[in-house]
């Protein structure tokens, strides 16, 4: 369902599951949790999908088989709450490159990164209402967050697709292609506990603390650190 690449620093997450248009079974959350949780070490993460699609969400066929099973229901969403969870959590840097479907817990997948880079034949759809089901309290927040209430009702109660250059305009991706290739040069150049310092302190931001006493040591710590003075006697030399 997953292959996890490595390259110079970039581990890389691949949705490899193309002829169901990369959706997730039931059983494979875990294994998600599992390779997130070995891509620590990298200094960046990019999530992608094989075959032109990035996610077409849950795999819909194991459902029939949780029906009046609730304690199967329950492991399906812990499961999947956990994986989402830990990659959000990662210290470093994550972006998620999307490209054709992605649907449902798709959305919730490239919601739980950093950032989100669409290409061009991009398409984002929320469809639980369809089949009459919701969408996990956590990845709502995300949504709200990223678009506001309104956009978010319209995605979630119509369930309509949108492309790559909208989900951009609503603020659900942050850029479209060709812009991923420059963004990743742009990170891995930049300093590794600089970024993790500067992804803690947006966290902290959208969680809405102002000032933190974690932030001013990491602060302080990295403005007397050695690399700041070999930046900055690289940038002399220039």
């Amino acid at each position: 369902m997953f292959r996890l690449e490595r390259e110079e620093g970039c581990a890389r997450l691949v949705l490899d599951r193309p002829e169901a248009r990369n959706a997730i079974p039931a059983s494979g959350w875990a294994e998600l949790a599992a390779l997130v949780a070995e891509a620590a070490d990298a200094r960046l993460l990019i999530v992608a999908g094989a075959g032109g699609s990035f996610c077409a969400g849950a795999d819909l066929a194991d459902f029939a088989s949780m029906r009046g099973d609730p304690a199967a229901v329950a492991r399906f969403r812990e499961a999947m709450r956990d994986a989402l969870d830990r990659l959000r959590a990662l210290p470093i840097p994550t972006i998620a490159l999307v490209e054709g479907h992605c649907y449902g817990a798709g959305v919730a997948l490239a919601m739980a990164c950093d950032i989100r880079v669409a290409a061009r034949d991009a398409e984002f759809a929320i469809t639980p209402a369809k089949i009459g089901i919701s969408y996990p309290q956590e990845d709502v927040h995300r949504l709200v967050a990223l678009v506001g209430p309104g956009q978010a009702a319209r995605m979630l109660f119509g369930g309509q697709a949108i492309d790559g250059e909208e989900a951009r305009q609503v603020g659900l991706v942050e850029a479209n292609s060709p812009a991923e290739t420059r963004l990743i040069a742009a990170i891995l150049a930049n300093d590794p506990a600089s970024l993790a310092a500067l992804k803690q302190a947006i966290a902290r931001a959208a969680d809405g603390v102002r000032g933190d006493e974690g932030a001013n040591q990491s602060f302080d710590e990295l403005i007397a650190g050695e690399e700041l003075a070999r930046r900055l006697e690289g940038l002399r030399r220039k």
